[in-house]
């Protein structure tokens, strides 16, 4: 495919999920795969099977903890596992490297992970930990419904983009025995018309990790850089998710799948809601990159990194809470 034709893309590609599970309809995903993440690192999902219920669910239980007072959001600020209340204005995306970013997000959420029980050989290391539940009858179960359902898509997903890499069907599933998972529940104030130029709901940024799965409300306010710096829109579409692919993959395959900056600004007078579903390899799992995307004339780009200790990179530059824990430790 030619640079102009990379350059020219108008919408994102979208991609029914339907066969997953049946090796013809897998075989056709992982092309399209392969496509969308190459082009642009973004795409939308439909049909994933998971029950609009539980994406209703989860939206409401949101909805109910950010309309609780500030004390008793405050009460659940972040742990040292990344647990936890994030209120706005707290996190800087220092890390940036489409962007000289000096404002916070104009954004608040709450973040839970993947569950870690204090028998786990892995309690206590860098965020395996507790999360943080807030004192709403009724929230828990809805969330963690959702949470369920995400991953068990993600580990039916390794199939299809390891076939769309040129490797075995299971090759990528060992590094998600024990997977890094985060969903975090995001509100998104309105941003006045008049906001300045440099103030986003969310800052241009990439992610850190493997995949991410975002559901969206219909406010808008997403968009993608397409590769000639142009910023493509990524509009609320119903029944679907949008997907993206985080520095760990594109990593892992090269640059041959790209981590596209993106950003949000909530120009639509009035509070807007998303739930993104990060998932992550396990945080002992080395990166390197895999054999079908480097060889004699396309060597290794990055040099290969426990995922763990990139995360934690990030996390400690990115986030005021980290940064004050290392200050009064």
């Amino acid at each position: 495919m030619s640079d102009g034709a990379r350059l020219d893309l108008q919408n994102l590609p979208v991609i029914d999920m339907v066969g997953m599970g049946d090796p013809a309809g897998e075989a056709v995903i992982a092309r399209q795969l392969d496509d969308a993440f190459s082009r642009i690192g973004f795409c939308y999902f439909v049909n994933i099977g998971v029950d609009q219920a539980l994406v209703d669910g989860v939206f409401a239980q949101s909805r109910r903890f950010h309309t609780l007072p500030e004390p008793a959001k405050m009460a659940l600020k972040m742990n040292a596992a990344h647990r936890g209340y994030m209120a706005p204005n707290t996190s800087l995306i220092a890390t940036s490297t489409v962007a000289n970013v000096t404002r916070p997000n104009f954004s608040e959420s709450l973040m839970i992970m993947h569950e870690v029980p204090q028998d786990d050989p892995r309690y206590g290391e860098p965020i395996q930990g507790d999360n943080q539940w807030p004192d709403l009858e009724g929230f828990r179960g809805p969330v963690q419904a959702y949470d369920l359902a995400m991953a068990a898509f993600c580990q039916k997903l390794l199939r299809p983009m390891a076939l769309a890499l040129g490797l075995e069907a299971d090759w990528i599933a060992p590094f998600f025995a024990q997977p890094t998972t985060f969903l975090r529940l995001l509100h998104y104030p309105p941003q006045p018309p008049d906001a300045p130029d440099d103030s986003f709901g969310s800052a241009p940024h990439t992610d850190y990790g493997f995949i991410t799965v975002l559901a969206q409300d219909d406010s808008g306010g997403l968009s993608v850089r397409r590769r000639d710096g142009a910023w493509l829109a990524a509009p609320p579409m119903p029944g679907s998710w949008v997907v993206n692919v985080a520095d760990m993959l594109s990593h892992w395959t090269n640059g041959r799948w790209l981590s596209t900056p993106h950003r949000v600004k909530n120009l639509s007078g009035h509070d807007r809601y998303s739930v993104p579903y990060f998932f992550d390899m396990a945080m002992d799992s080395t990166v390197s990159c895999v054999p079908t995307c480097c060889g004699p004339d396309n060597p290794p780009r990055y040099e290969p990194v426990r995922y763990g200790d990139y995360l934690m990179q990030r996390l400690d530059k990115n986030y005021a809470y980290r940064q004050q824990e290392k200050q009064h430790g």
